[in-house]
This record gives C-alpha cells, structure tokens and sequence, in this order.
C-alpha cells in the first residue's frame, strides 16, 4: 500500500514507495512462502537495478514476441484467438524454462475485438494473414497534412472524430460525437443527448460496448496467466503501462513516415507544436496505466529518433525536447519509464546525458548501440539494459553466445544498475542458444 501521505512525496520518495509497494509480497495471494520469497528476491534485485544499486546479481529478463509459439508447438493465430490454449502453452513455457524469471511478455492479444472494431492499422494471424504468419502494421497516412491545427488545438477530440473512425470503421459513427461542452450547462444537456442517440453514434457506441466486453473475455485469461506467472512461479511483471515519445505517435501512426518526414522541411513549426500537444497525453497514458496495475514502470519504444533516420539537430530540435518532456512528467508521479531503444542511438547518447534526467529515475534497453558508450553516457544517471543480438539467437551458437553474454557483463555489470535482456523483441531463437543465454546471465551474472 501507498502511504497516506503520497502526494506531498518528493519525487524520489514516490518512486521508492511505489517501488517498495511492487517489491512487497503483503497480502498477495502466493501458492507458499518459498514462492513468495522467491517473488521477493527477484523483484528486489530488479528494483535495485532501476536505482542504480548493485544487486546480487544481475537479473535476465525478455519480451518473447512469438517465441512462446513457436517453442510450445502453438500457431501464432492461436495467441490471438484460442485463450485457453494460449494460457496452457504460455505456462508450460515457464515451467519448461524456470531461468526465465520475470513475467515475459508475448504476443498474446485479443484478436476478436480487433475483429469487432475492424481494425485496419494491423493485420494479424488468424485474421487477414496465415496462422503462422506474424502480424504487420499497415503504415499510412492517418493523418492528413491540413489536419495539424486540429490535433493541436484538441488532440483527445481529434482523435476520437477523425482518427478513431479511420482506424476503427466498425465504430465510424464516432465522427459525429458531440462536444462535451454541449453538456456543461442544464440548457444545453438535450441537444448533446440526442446527439449521442443519433443512429451513427449510438451504433458506435454499441460496437464499442461490445468490444468491451471481448476484451473483458480476453482480460480474465490473461488475469489468469499473470497470477499463474506471479503467485505460483514468483515471477514479477516488470512492464505497467505503455506509451511513446510524441514524435513517435505523429510520425508512426498519425502522419506516416514518409510523410513526417516531409513536415520536417515543409512545415516545422506544426511538428513542433503537434509534439507538444501530445506530450501530456503521452504522460497521462503512461502513468494511469502503471498505477492502474500496480507495477511502477512504463514502457516508452523509441522508433524515428534512431541513428540514421534523421540528423543529430533535427534529433535536437524535433524528437528530443517533447520525449524529456514526457520523462520528467512520467517520474514525477513515481513511475520509472523504461525505454526501448530500438535501432542504434550511438549519435545520440552525448544529447541524452546533457540533459540532466534525474538520477535513477529511468530505463533504457538498448538495441544496436555500442553498450561501452552506454555504460559511459548514461550509466551514471539512468539503468541500462540488453543488447544481446537477435540474429545471435536466431544464427549464432551457443558458444558464441556465451562469449558475448560474458563480454557484456564485463563492460556493463561494474557498479550496478544494469540488466541483461535480447536488444529486440524476441520473436525467433534456436533453443540452444535460448538455454545458452539464460545460463550464461546466471554464470555471469554473479557479484
């Protein structure tokens, strides 16, 4: 439990409070007190790795991806569509590799309320592509170039007139929600009312509540596999919420990337100030969802701030400002975003450590970067985490791989506040070398 006396907390204090609340196994339902020591022990030690402590050691965590599928024998459709099959495999994966030690995420998604909202940002195995085919993003333009006024002046009602129904066409009826100012004065509640009660909408609404209740189906099984993963194994989850930097979500799904990319020379200022207007839904987004679920971190990926995408200035002046704007609002109610730094940030590192992030307060798993630059750069002030390559995984042997865990420990271990993790989603690995990973972060793990 939070103290009482939360809110009047410096910013350290709730982050260690909220910390502690995670790390405690009072009053949580764990299967026997082994197992809940067994909680303990691990949570603790990747606490103190988020404030730059020295564990015991160093703790190992992954994001499966299609991993689990592909190991237990499952179709990747089945995670979207059979929960039960999916919980079974998912559990059968954490007592076939007990080394895994911390909740790993998988594609585990609820594919029929996709389904019902007609998604059409994604398609996914079971629904438009094969069972065995992962699921791939539909990049577009969702946003068009003379719309930036309106995302900047409302950004919330934007996005539920125009880009919700674009993305969303079972619930294309939202279009014609009404303002919720139509509402504040006793004159004025009728004509929202009917509003509301229009055909389009009150259709949308319906598909929405329906939805909803898919996703309750869906929630109630993962509910099932999480408390499994928990209290019967000790395994914390170590990922809360979710959000992104703002250029991210304009240049990902609002603009596209080519089209982004173009508003960096053609129109500036709006990216700017379009950046702006997102960054505190993207820190609300991040924090009501680590609060909701108890586990104080967030999970931010970076994808156009990569070396390579766009200049060290254009990094400055565009990506940077409003992603440390979302950083700092997100640590100062407690919660430690984790960001994944996908691609390499090599260019980047010496604009990060300038500016100054408080100390211990932020997570960064690297991808592609040279982790001695990492260690020196941003160990200091924030944990870091991976790199361990995809393709060693996937090509390498397990030879190989414990030589390039062993070199890892050796430039990032030193002092704390390191964990060991793949430097992407880890959709694809021989099991060799799966086994060979977890077995060398253990060996070389130790302090």
């Amino acid at each position: 439990m939070l103290p009482e006396n939360f809110a009047s907390l410096t910013q350290d204090e709730k982050i260690d409070a909220r910390l502690a609340d995670w790390v405690s196994t009072e009053g949580k339902p764990f299967a026997s007190p082994e197992i809940a020591e067994t909680y303990r022990v691990r949570a603790q030690r990747y606490a103190d790795v988020m404030r730059l402590r020295e564990p015991d050691r160093v703790p190992t965590s992954v994001v499966t991806g299609d991993l689990q599928q592909h190991f237990m024998g499952v179709t990747l459709a089945d995670y979207f569509y059979d929960y039960p099959k999916s919980v079974a495999a998912a559990i059968g994966f954490y007592e076939k590799y007990p080394l895994v030690e911390y909740f790993p995420f998988s594609n585990f998604q609820p594919g029929p309320v996709f389904d019902k909202l007609g998604y059409t940002l994604y398609r996914w195995p079971g629904g438009q592509l094969a069972a065995d085919q992962g699921y791939q993003y539909v990049e577009g333009e969702y946003m068009t170039a003379d719309e930036y006024d309106e995302l900047i002046r409302n950004p919330e009602g934007w996005l539920l007139r125009t880009y919700w129904p674009r993305v969303f066409p079972g619930v294309a009826g939202l279009a014609g929600f009404p303002s919720l100012l139509g509402a504040l004065e006793l004159p004025f509640v009728p004509f929202a009312m009917s509003a509301i009660g229009s055909p389009a909408v009150a259709s949308a609404l319906e598909t929405l509540l329906e939805a909803s209740r898919l996703t309750g189906e869906f929630n109630a099984h993962m509910g099932q596999l999480i408390g499994t993963a928990m209290f019967a194994k000790g395994m914390p989850v170590t990922l809360g919420g979710f959000s992104k930097a703002p250029f991210d979500f304009l240049g990902d799904t609002l603009r596209g990337t080519r089209s982004v990319m173009m508003d960096l020379f053609r129109r500036p200022a709006k990216v700017q100030a379009a950046c702006e207007a997102i960054t505190p839904l993207a820190v609300k987004m991040a924090v009501d969802a680590a609060v909701g679920s108890g586990v104080p971190f967030a999970f931010l990926p970076l994808h156009k701030g990569a070396d390579g995408f766009m200049s060290d200035a254009d990094f400055a002046k565009f990506y940077w400002p409003s992603l440390e704007a979302t950083l700092r609002g997100i640590v100062a109610e407690g919660v430690i975003p984790m960001m994944f730094v996908e691609g390499g940030y090599n260019s980047r590192l010496e604009r990060m450590a300038a500016a100054n992030l408080p100390k211990g307060t932020t997570a960064w798993l690297f991808d592609q970067s040279n982790m001695a630059n990492v260690k020196k750069f941003v160990g200091s002030w924030g944990a870091i985490g991976g790199n361990v390559p995809g393709s060693l995984f996937q090509t390498g042997t397990p030879d190989q791989m414990r030589a390039y865990v062993e070199q890892l420990m050796a430039t990032c271990k030193p002092g704390g506040g390191f964990w060991m993790s793949p430097g992407v989603v880890l959709d694809h690995s021989t099991e060799e070398n799966f086994v060979a990973w977890l077995e060398a972060g253990n060996e070389f793990g130790k302090y």
